[in-house]
């Protein structure tokens, strides 16, 4: 069979062609440009892959720090396959070493007004300068109704300190309620350019050892100390079903702790967006969940479940008592006379 010299050629540009994107195939795969080589450019797909790509850290297999088995008198995983964080279930320095190399920065942002400003902050701020992510690179977000209040603390090394000022609400509820759209207004404004990590924390806790690395991952829930071996109905979810933060009684994974949780900036912005909108919802029908923003936390965790959960060892309440499970106290509640702090008039 004969192919006329046209035919040759558009068979030979297409020959070129299928090699030539064989070749980028395999360059895409193998090798690794800081930018696109000019002759690479005309698919334009190095661009779209560093505009879609999520730069912070993956993150290593789960089976290189986390031995499940480490803990077997109590759940270490969930059925989503999502890693429960126990003392003795990670290894700290495989952890620490990887974070290291990556130069990864963590916010922590803690809101206190009113009287919880004179009474917990001060506390919080020390505790937190000497457990909070060691040796990492740490900004500490401080949303208060008064700056001149906030107390002078030495900061560790690789630490900073910002105060943002908020307006002092009515009531406590309405704080509560209220940052999940300050947090999530200053994630998008500032916020995603400057961490890797964030966590938000209330203010009426005390660090008391080493909250490290390995609280860390796309999207982190806090286990409430009080419910964590406590069956589902229990669990005081808003019942309502005319809330946006409603859960049936035969729904439900966990009870989850509105003091801590935390993520990647994006998926913290998504947590407290969807939050926000549901507390407007049930606004604008004359309603309030039974536990404020937690109902509606709990309610986003059960549809969008969570990559990582921190067991109450990482926010123990010590009125509980004793409990054979707990080993070692990470982030603990501070007693508080709820009629003192609370009374805003």
């Amino acid at each position: 069979m004969k192919f006329s010299r046209g035919k040759t050629i558009l068979l030979s540009v297409f020959s070129l062609v299928l090699l030539s994107l064989a070749l980028f195939m395999y360059l895409d795969r193998h090798l690794k440009f800081d930018h696109a080589p000019e002759w690479l450019a005309l698919p334009n797909l190095f661009q779209l892959r560093e505009k879609y790509a999520n730069n912070e850290p993956k993150g290593l297999p789960l089976s290189a720090w986390f031995d499940p088995r480490a803990r077997t008198e109590i759940s270490t995983m969930t059925y989503w396959s999502a890693p429960i964080i126990w003392d003795k279930t990670f290894n700290k320095s495989v952890l620490e070493d990887y974070y290291k190399k990556h130069h990864v920065t963590i916010g922590l942002t803690v809101f206190a007004t009113g009287k919880y400003l004179d009474k917990f902050l001060k506390d919080f701020l020390s505790s937190a300068n000497l457990y909070f992510m060691l040796g990492q690179n740490v900004i500490f977000y401080v949303l208060v109704d008064d700056a001149s209040k906030v107390p002078a603390i030495e900061l560790e090394p690789k630490r900073s300190l910002k105060i943002i000022p908020i307006q002092q609400q009515r009531r406590w509820q309405d704080v509560s309620m209220i940052r999940m759209k300050v947090i999530g207004d200053l994630i998008e404004s500032h916020i995603r350019h400057e961490v890797d990590f964030l966590f938000c924390m209330d203010v009426d806790q005390v660090f008391k050892s080493p909250y490290g690395v390995e609280a860390l991952d796309e999207s982190v829930a806090q286990l409430q100390a009080w419910f964590f071996n406590k069956d589902r109905a229990s669990f005081t979810y808003e019942r309502n079903p005319a809330s946006a933060a409603y859960i049936p009684y035969e729904e439900g994974d966990f009870y989850y702790h509105g003091a801590v949780f935390g993520g990647t900036p994006t998926r913290v912005l998504n947590l407290t967006r969807e939050c926000y909108e549901g507390i407007q919802k049930d606004k604008a029908r004359d309603l309030e969940a039974v536990w404020h923003d937690e109902s509606h936390l709990n309610k986003y965790y059960l549809l969008h479940k969570p990559t990582k959960i921190l067991s109450p060892e990482y926010c123990w309440d010590y009125k509980i008592g004793h409990n054979k499970y707990i080993q070692s106290v990470k982030l603990a509640w501070v007693p508080k006379a709820y009629g003192e702090v609370r009374d805003y008039n």
